[in-house]
This record gives structure tokens, sequence and C-alpha cells, in this order.
């Protein structure tokens, strides 16, 4: 087993609150509400707007469906961004194939609410098995 291949805590985390809930069927058709999913996933968003307009260097901007928060600081996200409901933080990263990666993330938390969360982490921190990241398409999120 390669260091690589090894869970995080994090993920272990993440495992573990998925399992617990996936055993439940009232909390699997709480987390996949409609009006649930929707709450989680407008949530996200206000916390990437409040997130992103304290952190970027200029305007809020739209592009390819996602609100861009530009030049916020390298500790601000993970990698080359992040998503937060419908909004990316970057430093610069902001290519039309990068950005169209990052509206699938915006799509899945629409698909996932706040669950995204779990669901993520517990897909684990390399891209070519997280079928978030896969879904995205990893070219275009700068992955190969």
């Amino acid at each position: 087993m390669t260091r690589a291949s090894i869970p995080t805590a994090l993920q272990r985390g993440a495992l573990s609150v998925v399992a617990a809930a996936s055993a439940r069927p009232a909390i699997v058709r709480l987390a996949r509400n409609r009006r649930v999913v929707r709450v989680g996933y407008l949530a996200a968003t206000a916390i990437g707007l409040v997130w992103g307009g304290a952190l970027s260097v200029g305007r809020l901007e739209e592009s390819c469906g996602v609100i861009v928060a530009r030049g916020c600081p390298h500790w601000a996200f993970g990698r080359g961004g992040t998503t937060i409901g419908a909004v990316f933080l970057t430093r610069n990263n902001v290519s039309p194939a990068v950005l169209e990666h990052e509206a699938v993330h915006r799509d899945q938390w629409r698909r996932f609410g706040l669950a995204l969360v779990p669901l993520y982490l517990a897909a684990g921190p390399i891209a070519s098995e997280n079928r978030f990241e896969v879904e995205a398409g990893l070219e275009k999120g700068g992955y190969r």
C-alpha cells in the first residue's frame, strides 16, 4: 500500500459519517429531500459569497455559470481553487477549461447540497479516484 492510498484522518472521518448516515433510511431520505438539498446549496453559496467577497481582490464576477472570486490568498482554497456552492475561490486559475470543470462542481452542489462535503471527502484526495473530480473532468481541472 502506497502512502497516497492510505486514507487520511479526514477521509476516514468522512467515510464514517457517510456509512453511519447510509445505515439510517430516514437520514438518507432527508439528505435527498429536494428542499433540504436546495437549502444546503443556497447555504453553501452564501458561505462562498461571504468568504470570497471578503478575501477576493476586485469584484465577484459570473463566468461559465459560477461566481468567480479572484485574487484570494492561497490559504483560502485548495489546490488551484475551490468551489463552494456556486462560488469559485481562486488566485488566478480562471481558464475556460477550469471554469467548465468548476461549473460541474457547482452542479454537484446543486444535486447534493451540504451532503457533498462528506461525500467528496469520502471519495478521497486522489483526483483520478475521486468520482466528483472524474465527473468534472480531470484534464479540464488541471489534473492531467
